[in-house]
């Protein structure tokens, strides 16, 4: 089973969600988990995984077992497989047993260990990095999701799913 997470943020509330799918060519999903964190931590530059990564702890451990890997929106290293970001803080939460894989859409000029994909018939290519998991394979992975678009399918639905979830929660 693969996790594709994401998280959207209505200060001081967050929407954490999961979709949960068993191959990388399908197009639809075998569950999903979401999950209202009350409080989250203020942004910090150079420190946005102190603010993101309780919420995706958070809704993995609502699932009903761990997945065998994990696909996030963002960078898991951020310069060299040394540095990590998101995703390799991520890793390192996990027990270093449940690989990370992380898709950007930005690209971050010191992120040596990023591959770019290239998908759909988009000249601008998502970029991908990889912990518990060789980044060729990874890149692979992602490259080989369904949907015609630069965005794969999962992806884009799974940040749908935390962004329309509970919409007017920041009046709470």
């Amino acid at each position: 089973m693969i996790a594709c997470v994401d998280v959207d943020y209505r200060d001081p509330v967050a929407v954490a969600a999961c979709l949960l799918f068993r191959h990388w060519t399908d197009e639809h999903v075998i569950g999903e988990a979401v999950e209202h964190i009350p409080q989250v931590e203020p942004y910090q530059p150079g420190q946005f995984y102190k603010r993101e990564l309780p919420c995706l702890l958070t809704v993995l451990g609502k699932l009903p077992q761990m997945p065998e890997t994990v696909v996030i929106d963002g960078y898991v290293w951020l310069r060299d497989e040394q540095t990590p970001g998101l995703g390799g803080h991520l890793f390192a939460a996990l027990g270093k047993a449940i690989p990370v894989i992380g898709v950007a859409k930005t690209c971050f000029l010191s992120a040596r260990a990023a591959r770019p994909v290239l998908r759909g018939g988009s000249l601008k290519p998502l970029f991908v990095t990889a912990a518990g998991v060789d980044v060729e394979t990874a890149a692979q992975s992602i490259r080989s999701m369904h949907g015609p678009h630069r965005l794969p399918t999962i992806i884009k639905r799974v940040d749908q799913l935390c962004r329309t979830t509970g919409k007017d929660l920041s009046i709470i």
